[in-house]
C-alpha cells in the first residue's frame, strides 16, 4: 500500500461549512471545527463534499473555504477536496482551474440526476482521471444520485486508471461491498460512507470511513475506527453503540441539518443551512440536545 493510501486509512471527516445568521460562511466557526477535528486525531478532512453544502456555495465561496482550510491545517493532516457534479466537462474544467495545492486527493461524487448507464459512469470518471494527475476517490451514494456504481465498474476503473485510488461506498449494499473487498487490488481503498455501518464494513475488509458524525465526536469515532482496524472489536463495539442512537437523528431532516444542530449544542457553530435545506426543527434539536447532555 502506498504512503498516500496508508494516510487515508481510518477516519476522514466530511467537513461542514458553517454559516452566520446572515447566510455568509462563518470562518471563525470553520476554524474552530477544523482545529477540533485535527486535535482529536482524525486521519484526514474532506472539504466541500456534500456535507459541506457544496451545491449551494458560489465559486468564490468555494475558493475561500479551500484556502482557509488549507491555511488552518498547515499540512498537519491530509486534505481531500470534493469536486463533483453531473456535468463532466465542467468538472474537468474545475480540476484544471482550482488551486489544489495542499490537497492530497479529490473526492468526486457519481453524476446525480442524469442517471447514466454503467458505461456512462465509467466514461465520466475516465475523463476526470485523464484531466488531473491528482489521486481520485470515487463516491457512490445511490440515495442521493439515483444511480449506483456497480462493483464491476469500480473495479474496472481501478484497473484502468492508476490515479483512481479508492471509493467512498455509501450504497449500503453488503453484497456489493463484499464483492469489492474480494476482488480489489491491495492498494485500492474501500471507504465507508455510512457512519452506522462503518464497524460492520471494516469487519468485512474496508479501510475506514468518511464520516459526518465525526464533525461532533471526532475522538470517539476515530478511536472506534482505529480499534476496528487493529482487530479490537470488543472496544470498537462499545464505542460504536455509544453513538448509535444519535446517528439516525443526524439524518432525520437531511444532512448536514442534524450535525449542525449537534455542533450548535456543543457551541461550535450555528444551525443555519442554505435552502432548499432548512435548519433542524425544535423537536429534532431538543432530541439531539438531550442525547448530548446525557452523553
Amino acid at each position: 500500500m502506498s504512503q498516500l493510501t496508508k494516510s487515508l486509512r481510518g477516519t476522514g471527516v466530511a467537513l461542514i461549512t458553517p454559516f452566520t445568521t446572515k447566510g455568509e460562511v462563518d470562518f471563525v466557526a470553520l476554524k474552530n471545527i477544523t482545529e477540533n477535528i485535527i486535535k482529536n486525531k482524525c486521519e484526514y478532512i474532506v472539504v466541500l463534499g456534500t456535507t459541506g453544502e457544496s451545491a449551494t456555495l458560489t465559486k468564490e465561496e468555494k475558493f475561500q473555504v479551500i484556502d482557509e482550510v488549507r491555511r488552518i491545517n498547515k499540512n498537519r493532516i491530509p486534505l481531500v477536496l470534493g469536486i463533483g457534479g453531473n456535468n463532466t466537462a465542467e468538472i474537468v474544467h474545475d480540476l484544471n482551474t482550482y488551486d489544489t495545492k495542499g490537497y492530497a486527493a479529490i473526492l468526486s461524487v457519481s453524476p446525480y440526476y442524469n442517471k447514466p448507464s454503467q458505461e456512462g459512469i465509467y466514461s465520466h470518471y475516465a475523463a476526470l482521471a485523464k484531466a488531473t494527475p491528482l489521486p481520485i476517490l470515487l463516491y457512490n451514494v445511490p440515495g442521493r444520485t439515483a444511480s449506483n456504481i456497480s462493483a464491476e465498474t469500480t473495479l474496472r476503473l481501478a484497473k484502468d486508471f492508476k490515479n483512481i485510488i479508492g471509493i467512498k461506498e455509501a450504497s449500503g449494499n453488503f453484497d456489493q461491498c463484499m464483492h469489492l473487498v474480494k476482488y480489489r487490488s491491495s492498494d485500492f481503498l474501500l471507504i465507508s460512507g455510512d457512519d452506522n455501518l462503518t464497524l460492520a464494513q471494516i469487519a468485512c475488509g474496508f479501510d475506514g470511513v468518511i464520516s459526518v458524525v465525526a464533525n461532533a465526536w471526532p475522538l470517539k469515532f476515530s478511536n472506534m475506527v482505529r480499534s476496528c482496524l487493529s482487530g479490537d472489536f470488543i472496544k470498537a463495539r462499545k464505542l460504536h453503540y455509544d453513538l448509535l442512537d444519535v446517528i439516525p437523528l443526524l439524518f432525520t431532516e437531511g444532512n448536514p441539518v442534524g450535525i449542525k444542530s449537534a455542533l450548535n449544542v456543543m457551541k461550535l457553530c450555528g444551525t443555519d443551512v442554505r435552502l432548499p435545506l432548512v435548519k433542524a426543527s425544535k423537536v429534532l434539536h431538543e432530541k439531539i440536545g438531550k442525547f448530548i447532555r446525557g452523553y
